[in-house]
């Protein structure tokens, strides 16, 4: 199934999907396995199942010195993405990501997503390590997702990375990218981070997944400017419900968005994280009516550290 029919369907029938994180390394998958439980109810046309590749951990040498090393620690997305399929019979969206991976690796979770039969994937350049100025690329992987989108689109097309024809090609991934209302924090402005986007739909990708936003404006008023520029893909709205007090100076630092005025000042009385939950999920059940009432059908939620809130806030939808 491709995801992107899901979302171009008529009837103005309403879906939603939310996305996951795989577990540390040896803490198995039963609160990941609770967590999807918790949303059965509700339907979700697809599940987002996130990754890390690696990150920078720092290990003192005898000398008092510190080496940087590359570890991961959250492995087994293609895993989990089969486990969640199979065990609970919803499509799920895999992330294949720039950062950390060679275009080998990458290569080998596209055969093993082919083997378990899925089809749908999310393509990202992935986050720069927390140390790093600006995102230096793996040797030998990519330095940005349109670079992950001719790789994969030469699977599509029969072909191993390294020129080699595939014997027998398998169906072709369909894919989604990521935007950002807001502008990505490396691009220089709005216009050239919507022209990027539109070079990923026209190298292929079917849908656009937004960054976590507060301010409804902010999407519409990027979501029309994207139409001028002739972005024709549907634009996912992204919505992670603030789920505790210390998300209020946090999620806007580190996630480059701005709160509305009103969400600021009801921001400011907060003192406790019980007070910053309730806020947190009445700002975003009104964030989603509003954006059903302007005829928008899909959402997507971010739901981690906010998985009860996400709950409440679509039993409220319902």
């Amino acid at each position: 199934m491709n995801i992107s029919d899901i979302l171009t369907s008529g009837g103005g029938e309403k879906h939603f999907s939310f996305e996951v994180l795989p577990p540390l390394k040896g803490t198995g998958t039963e609160r990941l396995f609770s967590t999807i439980e918790k949303f059965r109810d509700f339907d979700p046309a697809y599940i987002n199942i996130t990754t890390h590749h690696s990150e920078f951990v720092y290990r003192e040498l005898d000398n008092g010195q510190y080496e940087r090393l590359r570890v991961r620690r959250r492995p087994g997305t293609v895993a989990i993405a089969a486990a969640i399929q199979n065990k609970f019979g919803v499509p799920v969206i895999p992330h294949i990501i720039c950062s950390g991976a060679t275009a080998d690796a990458i290569e080998y979770e596209l055969i093993d997503l082919q083997f378990l039969g899925i089809e749908n994937v999310l393509l990202l350049r992935g986050d720069k390590a927390r140390d790093d100025s600006q995102f230096v690329p793996t040797p030998g992987g990519h330095a940005h997702t349109t670079d992950l989108i001719e790789q994969v689109n030469r699977f599509n097309d029969g072909f191993f990375n390294d020129g080699t024809p595939i014997k027998n090609p398998g169906k072709k991934f369909h894919y989604g990218v990521a935007c950002y209302p807001e502008k990505h924090e490396e691009a220089l402005n709005i216009d050239l981070d919507l022209k990027y986007l539109k070079m990923k739909q026209d190298m292929g990708a079917d849908y656009a997944v937004t960054q976590l936003f507060y301010d409804n404006q902010k999407y519409f008023s990027f979501v029309e400017k994207a139409r001028q520029m002739g972005i024709t893909i549907p634009i996912v709205p992204g919505i992670k419900p603030l789920a505790k007090l210390s998300q209020l100076t946090v999620v806007p630092r580190v996630f480059r968005c701005d709160f509305p005025q009103e969400l600021a000042v009801e921001a400011l009385k907060c003192k406790t994280d019980d007070d910053a939950r309730q806020l947190g999920i009445e700002w975003s059940t009104e964030q989603c009516r509003q954006l059903y009432k302007a005829g928008v059908n899909n959402i997507h939620f971010y739901t981690v550290s906010a998985v009860d809130s996400v709950r409440e806030v679509a039993r409220r939808l319902l």
